[in-house]
């Protein structure tokens, strides 16, 4: 029997919309850049078939969990947590999970943010041809004006913060929804825009053979242990984000489906950001292992010597810009959602106090790069004596809460409900899938994601 609870912030109008959505979480700046890199640094072909059997074991489970949790309680991830424990019969402090993902949420876009107003920027440097015959070092010196710039910073930090809660005020359909109906469909024509354009770059054969060619040599513990850790991270979950989206989901529309294919979609970006990526770097003599500078310092300088390369650069940076808002949406989604719930909000207010507390928040990440550049305040610790407020911020998110929101979503899901709960909510029969969903949930995505941990930080 379905449950009886109806979310208040209504849910979306179909099995699309959801996908949509979700996918629009996932997709990020970590698909654009980070796994190509990593793909091709670790066996290409061989990586991706490791990432994808991670994906199934680790990320569909738990994507699964988060979603049937969400759609059970249909409530921000606070008080979902809060009426399923009631349910089960458990400790109420379970409820903790629900309010460690939306502060993970929120302290994820309070810099998140920043980073996006990056992108925005140079939407209209790229675009204006300021890139166009520069050498390395006059990119590097636009890229470090720019971040040294705290007005600058908090002025594009501010116009994301906007973006993002203008959408989120206006609702589950009205707003959410309209906005991934725009975004999704027009995140992937710009990517096979891209495409096209690194297929006449001259090199395209060279950058698929990086991304694609299994190269097993390559393919030590380590990169099976960074396999393991995109697959979780790239799905969003542990954030209270999926959480939400699946509160208002629609009762009939089966979790494995919507799951599995939000995963497939979600790799099938990352795939496309490869092809349009590497060919250009490439093409240009560039290094293409170079983590974060790939966005905003190496592919400047490869767009500013092709032909035609200020109009697709500045195609590459919108694309960056809709893949961060999609995921900036859904990041502060549960904080407004509980401020509606528990504090009297109309969506509007809610969206206003959530999203200046976040842009508060975000100061700090803008005057790390500047102003705080020098302020280390865990330099007592030798692991953290050169981090600044922004890598502190990135460290206990990613490496932390993260991984404890997906390890106690998989306990919770799998040890706390009862199966009648779940068998109910999952509705994919008790004979063979349902079994093995629940196997996974219980016994082996645990463990990979305290390997996950443990390799985030550090001690394997």
């Amino acid at each position: 029997m379905d449950s009886p609870r109806k979310s208040i912030h209504g849910q979306w109008s179909s099995r699309l919309a959801f996908i949509l959505a979700a996918t629009g979480s996932a997709v990020g700046l970590g698909n654009i850049w980070k796994f190509p890199y990593i793909a091709g640094e670790n066996g290409g072909g061989a990586f991706v078939l490791i990432y994808l059997v991670c994906i199934a074991v680790i990320g569909i489970p738990i994507m699964m969990a988060e979603v049937m949790i969400g759609r059970r309680g249909r409530q921000s991830p606070i008080n979902t947590m809060r009426a399923l424990a009631t349910e089960a019969k458990t400790s109420r402090a379970w409820v903790l999970l629900g309010w460690a993902g939306v502060l993970a949420g929120f302290l994820i876009l309070s810099y998140y943010s920043v980073i996006a107003g990056w992108a925005l920027a140079y939407v209209f440097r790229t675009g204006s041809g300021l890139f166009t015959g520069l050498t390395a070092d006059g990119v590097q010196s636009i890229f470090t004006t720019l971040v040294s710039d705290p007005e600058r910073l908090l002025a594009w930090h501010t116009i994301f913060i906007t973006m993002t809660m203008v959408v989120v005020a206006r609702g589950v359909r009205g707003g959410l929804e309209k906005a991934v109906k725009f975004l999704m469909p027009a995140l992937f024509v710009l990517l096979f825009v891209l495409v096209g354009f690194a297929w006449n770059s001259g090199s395209f054969e060279q950058g698929i053979e990086f991304l694609f060619q299994p190269d097993f040599s390559k393919l030590s513990a380590n990169g099976i242990l960074i396999a393991m850790g995109h697959a979780f991270f790239t799905l969003s979950l542990g954030m209270g984000a999926i959480m939400v989206y699946g509160s208002y989901l629609p009762s009939g529309a089966s979790i494995a489906k919507v799951s599995i294919a939000v995963s497939i979609m979600d790799t099938l970006v990352a795939l496309l950001a490869g092809m349009a990526i590497f060919p250009v770097v490439f093409a240009n003599g560039l290094e293409p292992g170079a983590g974060p500078g790939l966005i905003f310092q190496t592919l400047p300088i490869a767009f500013g010597h092709m032909e035609y390369g200020a109009f697709f650069g500045m195609l590459f940076f919108v694309l960056l810009v809709f893949a961060a808002w999609s995921s900036a949406i859904s990041l502060i989604e549960p904080a407004v959602a509980w401020l509606v719930e528990n504090r009297g909000m109309n969506r509007v207010m809610a969206s206003v106090v959530a999203g200046f507390v976040t842009w508060l928040f975000g100061l700090m990440t803008v005057f790390s790069f500047n102003l705080w550049s020098e302020v280390k305040p865990m330099s007592g610790f030798e692991v953290f004596k050169d981090s600044t407020v922004f890598d502190l911020l990135d460290y206990l998110t990613a490496n932390i809460m993260l991984p404890a929101g997906g390890l106690l979503i998989a306990i919770f899901a799998g040890w706390k409900m009862s199966r009648a709960s779940s068998v109910d909510e999952l509705a994919m029969g008790d004979r063979f899938f349902y079994p093995l969903w629940r196997f996974l949930v219980r016994y082996i995505t645990p463990v990979a994601v305290i390997i996950v941990f443990l390799n985030a930080i550090g001690i394997f």
